[in-house]
């Protein structure tokens, strides 16, 4: 099963690198990894999906990411309402007179192109990892040369993560998250 986490971590060097650390030792598999700035400076948003079948081992990753140094939040969002995006360039090498049948698959998947260059188109999409999948599909009757997939990006339904959690400290109106104090995991 898929297991789909929202983690809030200070914006600092090495963050990256001792989550990505933890998966490793833990032997637990990352399927996709997207960082982003969020609304707080200084503070970054990621979006993690792992692969874990066994529901213990998906607790362990959870409490796990919870016990890093800069990691303020973390969030299971696997069974939560949602919504979900992928994003891709692909780059088709094609003459002239392939462009209009390109242009057609592209345009019936809900995509666009780019960059016409010579010889080579550049489309680009973002939606649900099952369109991007058939895009992908439906492309591959042409000269597929490159393509650049992000992960899963997601946010729920609704609710923010830690709103009510933000804390001003100084006069300034510098904000930052506090801990959550968690002590059981009822994801299944």
């Amino acid at each position: 099963m898929k297991q789909t986490l929202v983690v809030l971590v200070d914006d600092k060097p090495g963050i990256l690198n001792r989550i990505s650390s933890m998966f490793r030792r833990r032997n637990f598999n990352i399927e996709s990894l997207v960082v982003g700035s969020s609304e707080t400076p200084g503070i970054s948003r990621m979006t993690i999906v792992a692969n874990e079948p066994d529901s213990t081992k998906r607790g362990n990753i959870y409490f796990n990411l919870l016990n890093l140094v800069n990691v303020i939040s973390v969030e299971d969002i696997t069974s939560l309402p949602c919504i979900n995006r992928e994003y891709v360039l692909i780059k088709i090498h094609a003459g002239s007179g392939k462009w209009s049948s390109i242009g057609e698959v592209t345009k019936n998947n809900g995509a666009r192109i780019v960059d016409m260059g010579k010889g080579s188109v550049i489309i680009e999409a973002a939606g649900e990892e099952k369109a991007i999948t058939e895009l992908i599909e439906n492309l591959s009757q042409f000269n597929i040369k490159e393509i650049m997939r992000t992960g899963k990006i997601a946010m729920r339904i609704g609710v923010s993560q830690d709103s009510d959690n933000i804390v001003s400290e100084s006069q300034e109106d510098a904000a930052h998250w506090a801990e959550k104090k968690i002590i059981s995991y009822f994801n299944s």
